[in-house]
């Protein structure tokens, strides 16, 4: 079976891509640069964003899977990707997304500045449920490494304010991987039960547990967003704790990267 994974060599689909190499699959990366084949993978050229190449990239391919995201556009890379895909003929689209993307509204300029990936991935959801292929969508909450990322950030701050009320029930991207291969290689499913962490943390918690691992003290001062979305996310639209079924808490990944 071939299988094109866009954003093979991203958080996700660095793990996503491997595991199917380890299922028997033919996998082809799709990047928006030539690469000379490497750890067994073959790159394809072609740009979501413009839809140069990707009727190329796809065509032979049985299954595609969207790993590819952004904090913007998410829906026209997806209408260029779902376009090429329906005119190949190809058998399977399997989509991720993010826990919540139906229910933080977008509807100012203010949720759109901090939350519009949210409304992203759900413009997206809806280009592949209307594509007339068949399709299978999983919704995941954060990954653990993009919240390092955010706390390596903060706590260059001498000072750290806090989003007052926000909490997240972080993943492990590798564990989300695993369940998304294997959705891949089942029969299209639609939109799937979601896959949350299983814990949920206030922002504090967090933070907090990033700066103990590190030996670092820092002031943290809360601050209350505007907007509909932020009014959502502090009301745990972001959540969903009767998913909580990853395994890998926020103190376990901390204590890898240690």
């Amino acid at each position: 079976m071939r299988v094109l994974v866009t954003g093979g060599t991203g958080t996700l689909g660095g793990h996503v891509v491997p595991r199917l190499r380890d299922a028997g699959c033919a996998v082809g990366v799709l990047s928006r640069h030539s690469h000379a084949p490497g750890d067994g993978m073959e790159f394809v050229t072609g740009d979501l964003a413009t839809g140069q190449g990707i009727e190329a990239a796809v065509a032979g391919v049985g299954i595609v899977v969207h790993c590819a995201g952004s904090s913007k556009g998410d829906e026209d890379k997806a209408r260029n990707l779902v376009g090429a895909a329906s005119r190949a003929d190809v058998r399977h689209l399997v989509y991720i997304s993010v826990v919540g993307a139906d229910r933080v509204p977008i509807v100012s300029g203010v949720d759109r500045a901090m939350f519009g990936y949210f409304g992203s991935k759900l413009a997206a959801e809806r280009i592949v449920a209307g594509s007339g292929l068949p399709w299978t969508t999983l919704r995941a909450t954060q990954f653990h490494d993009l919240l390092l990322t955010v706390a390596k950030q903060m706590a260059r701050l001498p000072l750290i304010p806090l989003p007052a009320g926000f909490r997240f029930q972080p993943v492990d991207a590798d564990e989300v991987a695993a369940r998304l291969v294997e959705l891949t290689l089942g029969k299209p499913a639609g939109l799937v039960p979601d896959m949350a962490g299983p814990r949920v943390y206030g922002v504090a918690d967090l933070l907090r547990g990033y700066l103990r691992a590190r030996l670092k003290h820092r002031l943290m001062v809360p601050v209350r967003l505007p907007g509909k979305a932020a009014r959502a996310v502090r009301a745990g639209a972001n959540l969903s704790p009767e998913r909580a079924v990853g395994r890998r808490t926020w103190e376990d990944f901390l204590a890898s990267k240690a």
